[in-house]
């Protein structure tokens, strides 16, 4: 059965335009300007239709945390859905190993789950091979050198269920656990880390392209005697083609210093993540995170107690896209492609486009950026 998505504002990679989405099964069939036979048809005249939305990068969302068991994964995964996420990577911070493994293993189940409306590829593992200095809201008492026993364990029971892994490249002896994991084909990040130059310059070699939250717990240029060295920060500026993920939900990064993040690396390698905690689409005012962390919420951003530094985010996808065309400044187009193509390259998805052969994943919003109706491999969820 042919299904025709009718809009005059589809969203492209590079424009804006009338036309036709149609789907077959769980593919596109064809995007054109021109009639085609159908056998059903949504018109959404009127609003957007763009690709899904991917995030490479949230720890939960609605109350529900990505440790808290497999119920509590599909139940963020669908939150997150409606706001326009239809692929989502569940991240788990650093903690005790065996939680770590815990949760890796819940994620698991959750992909099988029935009730699971969005694509679960496999999680992200965010530490604990991290830099103390870099930890930020991380636990501390969990960051630790990369323990080769402990990941060669953890990957041989559930590496099929690992997507990424974010550690300090700075920590790891010889690249070796970098090597590890492209081995094993997990994608490594450099994130809580404070490497300097030659550190990301080996990192980079071994296979390590992408960058944790740039400017959140990543190092700046820093003396030595008297001489400078770089850091990630201009390690990633440095080299053209790393990709770097951002929190666009204009707290952690001033829309000025995004727009010199995008003047420098482009959109092509700029990857728009929530980093939201499971306080994301909750009201709350403070309590304590993970029962680890204490927190306060002003200003919709989670911060330490203190003041001193944010705990994590509540944003959800939608409001990264109302961030970047509202107060950035860049096009909805260049916004979308940021968190679905660049995404999906990123974790080699055939996915975040909207061209023939890729998966059906297809979102459609108002002006405001407000989610009406989802569709994940060509079905209609929402």
């Amino acid at each position: 059965m042919i299904r025709r998505i009718k809009s005059d504002r589809i969203v492209g990679q590079n424009e804006i335009f009338e036309g036709y989405l149609y789907l077959d099964g769980d593919k596109i069939l064809a995007v054109d300007k021109e009639e085609r036979p159908f056998d059903v048809e949504y018109d959404f005249t009127g609003r957007y239709v763009s690709a899904g939305l991917i995030d490479l990068h949230t720890h939960g969302g609605a109350g529900h945390d990505f440790t808290d068991g497999m119920k509590a994964v599909v139940a963020a995964c669908n939150f997150h859905l409606q706001h326009g996420t239809t692929t989502v990577y569940p991240t788990v911070s650093a903690g005790k190993f065996e939680r770590i493994r815990k949760a890796t293993q819940e994620i698991s189940l959750a992909k099988k789950e029935k009730d699971l409306l969005a694509n679960l590829p496999g999680a992200h593992l965010e530490g604990p091979y991290f830099s103390l200095q870099q930890a930020g809201a991380q636990a501390a008492d969990f960051i630790t050198a990369p323990i080769e026993e402990d990941y060669r364990a953890l990957v041989a029971e559930l590496g099929g269920d690992i997507a990424r892994w974010s550690y300090a490249p700075e920590r790891d002896e010889g690249e070796k656990f970098c090597r590890f994991l492209i081995e094993h084909g997990i994608l490594p990040a450099a994130g809580h880390t404070n490497a300097i130059y030659d550190d990301m310059l080996r990192a980079k070699a071994a296979g390590c392209n992408l960058v944790t939250h740039l400017y959140s717990c990543t190092s700046t240029v820093t003396r030595e005697k008297g001489f400078r060295r770089l850091g990630v920060i201009e390690s990633a500026y440095l080299f053209d083609d790393m990709d770097v993920e951002i929190i666009a939900d204009g707290k952690h990064l001033p829309p000025e210093l995004i727009r010199l993040i995008l003047k420098i690396k482009g959109r092509e390698h700029v990857a728009l993540v929530t980093d939201s905690l499971n306080l994301a689409g909750v009201d709350a005012t403070s309590g304590v995170s993970n029962g680890i962390t204490d927190y306060i919420i002003e200003d919709g951003v989670c911060k330490l107690p203190d003041r001193s530094a944010f705990a994590g985010s509540i944003a959800t996808a939608d409001r990264l896209i109302r961030v970047m065309t509202q107060e950035v400044g860049v096009t909805l187009v260049d916004a979308i492609y940021m968190m679905s193509a660049v995404p999906a390259r990123i974790m080699g998805l055939n996915k975040g486009i909207l061209a023939k052969g890729y998966d059906a994943d297809v979102i459609v919003f108002d002006d405001g950026i407000n989610v009406s109706d989802v569709f994940v491999m060509g079905n209609k969820v929402i």
